[in-house]
């Protein structure tokens, strides 16, 4: 470790040799992982035309890969500790081509889904590893500022992978859109292994294997619940999972209790800059991820964009990330954590309020442009100090657990929220189209078989329109209006995810004063206990 900060920050600034190129090979693994979660969503209509999937197999296949990388992280976090955060690394970078393949040329969508589950496990070795690897080998304001970059850049990455999907779909089949991250996957695989450091502050305490999978089924249980929860033939199923999900969650928090050695600290859990931000991160980061899930969909279905054009649309959101997420750091510095988190999800508010008031059929690019921007600006001002408040609370020993806990902010926010925004999407499309055929003229002659196709997504109406091209404009009509009422309702249930999560943040995190005091105790906390244990 060597010191690369200016002199009077050289006491409390350490960065590792090579730092920028270290952080270049980071961003690169974590861009992998970026790229492979937002690839889908783009091509989600066309995935539904090509298997005639229903709306909910259409919200598995989004979230499939957030899924396995949630259920994941934590364990493979710890297990990254122990063995070699180098190593799951490499593994998750390797592990992320054959997923990637699978995925392109999968024969279903059960296959898909399969894929894009494998996808989120290779991530779920990688991209916590990158965070973790940042906390080991920078401290103070130099590691402020890589963990900006590496949000604002990853964020970024991540908000142009439905721009790079929407230019492939234009001329090549569905699957390519999980051909884009091989390339990249070659270059940052040879970056790591040549650049990164093994073996830095790393533990030698044995991995909990039991709450690493007791975590990966409360976690897993959970989402597939959420997903399977509007659909009327499967309730059943989501209760069943809805139990063993609370189930797990309570044997996971009874072995975290009594373990020698928990995967999950949780006496550092429970400090107050450390869950709350936790909590905070969940919302923002999900509700990037369900506003574009949902907008993809809105573009192309209801405003007739093209894959190129819809991918396209989301730029500004990328911009205003890279733009803002340095101030961002700046601005944790002179104001705070909590000014800095509140700030950002003022704009996502906004955002969520354009997206409601004024995306409609006919909308104009400048209301969808701004929809997007303010909630990738928002994003840009919370991520950071969503992921330094959780690495400034912890010991280095439990980098994995902070940095899997960052991960989880954005995969288990980004799985929740695209599941439960995906859900309220299905529900409202499906009881909105059901009014609309009972209020045809012709509604008798409509068969069963007919009206659940119908209902069941707009790629199914699509398919029943070219079927009927007498009647095509009118069920497109139809279908348009009712992917209309249930975006709307998904974009109510964020408003309200977002008011809760900022008043989370206003009543229960330090404001700056009190936060360095509190940082500060944590330290002087952790040394005495590593000097003891020593």
């Amino acid at each position: 470790m060597v010191n690369t900060e200016a002199p009077d920050e050289v006491a409390t600034s350490t960065s590792p040799e090579r730092s920028g190129l270290v952080l270049v090979a980071l961003i690169l693994v974590a861009a992998v992982a970026n790229l492979n979660l937002a690839v889908a969503n783009v091509a989600l209509p066309d995935i539904g035309k090509a298997f005639d999937a229903s709306q909910t197999s259409l919200d598995l296949i989004a979230v499939g890969y957030s899924l396995g990388l949630a259920a994941s992280v934590l364990y493979l976090g710890a297990i990254g500790d122990r063995y070699g955060r180098k190593l799951m690394l490499i593994l998750g970078v390797s592990l992320s081509v054959p997923a990637c393949l699978i995925a392109a040329w999968a024969p279903n969508e059960q296959v898909l889904i399969g894929a894009r589950l494998l996808g989120g496990l290779s991530a779920g070795m990688a991209y916590p590893t990158t965070l973790a690897l940042i906390t080991a080998l920078w401290s103070g304001p130099a590691r402020t500022r890589s963990i900006a970059l590496w949000s604002a850049i990853g964020g970024g990455i991540s908000a142009l992978g439905p721009l790079i999907a929407g230019g492939l779909l234009e001329k090549f089949w569905w699957g390519s859109v999980f051909l884009v991250t091989l390339p990249l996957a070659v270059v940052a695989f040879a970056m790591a292994f040549a650049l990164v450091p093994a073996h830095v502050n790393e533990t030698s305490d044995p991995v909990d294997n039991l709450g690493g999978i007791l975590s990966a089924v409360a976690v897993g249980s959970l989402i597939i619940a959420i997903n399977f929860a509007p659909v009327p033939d499967a309730q059943t199923v989501a209760l069943g999972l809805a139990a063993v999900a609370v189930a797990a969650g309570i044997g996971f928090f009874i072995r975290q209790r009594r373990a020698k050695n928990p995967l999950y600290d949780l006496a550092v859990a429970g400090r107050r800059i450390f869950w709350v931000a936790a909590c905070a991160g969940i919302i923002v980061f999900g509700s990037l991820m369900a506003a574009m899930f949902i907008g993809q969909q809105f573009l192309q279905n209801v405003l007739g964009y093209s894959t190129l054009d819809a991918g396209a649309a989301i730029l500004p959101a990328v911009v205003c990330m890279v733009i803002v997420a340095p101030r961002s750091a700046k601005l944790i510095e002179s104001k705070g954590s909590r000014f800095t988190l509140l700030l950002g999800y003022a704009f996502v508010l906004l955002g969520f309020v354009t997206m409601l008031v004024l995306w409609d059929k006919g909308t104009p690019y400048w209301e969808v442009a701004l929809g997007y921007a303010l909630v990738g600006t928002g994003v840009g001002f919370a991520g950071t100090p969503a992921s330094h408040s959780l690495t400034g609370s912890v010991p280095v020993t439990r980098a994995g657990m902070a940095s899997g806990t960052a991960d989880l902010q954005r995969d288990l926010g980004g799985a929740i929220m695209q599941s439960i925004l995906g859900a309220l999407l299905t529900a409202g499309y499906a009881s909105a189209m059901a009014a609309a055929i009972a209020g045809a003229p012709n509604s008798s002659q409509i068969t069963n078989t007919t009206q659940d196709q119908l209902q069941q997504s707009f790629a199914g109406a699509e398919n029943v329109a070219s079927q009927y091209p007498k009647y095509a404009s009118q069920i497109t009509a139809a279908a348009q209006s009712s992917f209309l009422d249930g975006a709307n309702w998904a974009y109510v249930a964020g408003i309200v995810a977002v008011v809760f999560g900022a008043a989370l943040v206003y009543f229960l995190f330090p404001k700056k004063d009190e936060e360095l005091a509190l940082l500060e105790g944590y330290a002087r906390q952790d040394a005495a206990s590593a000097h003891e244990t020593a």
